[in-house]
């Protein structure tokens, strides 16, 4: 793509994979390969590369469906961060689920397509009772980022959520784990109530959990331990970071 004229030119697909691979590196293709993305599908490309290319490019729902059957890693990326949820139905966004294959592309996915979505928390119900490591990290990456965007989640669904990580933190497939401890961290990070539920469910886990459940517990408490209000944030922060250790330090 690089310059444009005023009159932004359409970018094709040929045009988008070329700049992709042009934008590639060893270190970048070699972490990929780190972490289950096979050599020939990735391209080598930074996830900060590939959002400036899709802030460039702007929605384009037709144009995402185009990348997203190419098959390549960094494509696929750039479809779910150009794509339009209101545009993605039910059915592509199982199609798409099926086909992901890397925990990035995982998250990014929920993050930008799922969580928008008006069923997204049946979404987690559903995915969370399918034994697919990808599927079943979807589901958590889902509730992680409902419990950030979503100011009405109500108890019902609040507890689901917490029942919900307590069953996947069973499964020992790290990405599967992280995740888990991703999400309930997250659900503690709402609010005071919220982090006392979180850390109930963690304890419990602690107490009569299987080995996995108890690495998620731990985890989480981690920095479920460190949480403080911050005046003019919504969400708690960890006394860790740089304004949470000045309320710390104000508040004592």
């Amino acid at each position: 793509m690089g310059e444009r004229d005023s009159d932004r030119f359409a970018p094709t697909v040929e045009t988008v994979l070329a700049e992709l691979r042009s934008k590639g590196s060893a270190a970048h293709r070699e972490h990929a390969v780190r972490v289950g993305i096979t050599a020939e599908a990735s391209f080598g490309v930074s996830t900060a590369d590939v959002r400036r290319m899709a802030r460039e490019i702007g929605r384009d729902q037709a144009f995402a469906l185009k990348l997203w059957t190419t098959g390549f890693h960094e494509a696929r990326l750039l479809a779910v961060l150009i794509a339009d949820p209101r545009q993605l139905n039910a059915r592509g966004v199982t199609a798409w689920l099926e086909d992901i294959g890397s925990w990035d592309l995982c998250d990014h996915f929920c993050t930008a397509l799922v969580c928008t979505r008006p069923e997204a928390e049946a979404l987690v119900f559903r995915w969370a009772a399918d034994g697919r490591l990808y599927v079943r990290r979807a589901a958590l990456a889902t509730i992680a980022c409902l419990a950030v965007h979503r100011d009405d989640l109500d108890p019902h669904t609040f507890a689901r959520f917490l029942e919900t990580i307590r069953y996947l933190a069973e499964d020992e497939r790290p990405l599967v784990r992280k995740a888990a401890s991703w999400a309930l961290r997250e659900l503690g990070k709402r609010d005071f109530q919220s982090h006392d539920l979180a850390v109930g469910c963690a304890t419990d886990m602690i107490e009569d959990g299987s080995r996995g459940a108890r690495w998620v517990a731990k985890d989480a408490l981690r920095e479920l331990q460190t949480l403080v209000a911050v005046p003019h944030r919504r969400r708690l922060l960890t006394s860790k970071s740089k304004m949470g250790a000045k309320q710390t330090k104000d508040g004592s």
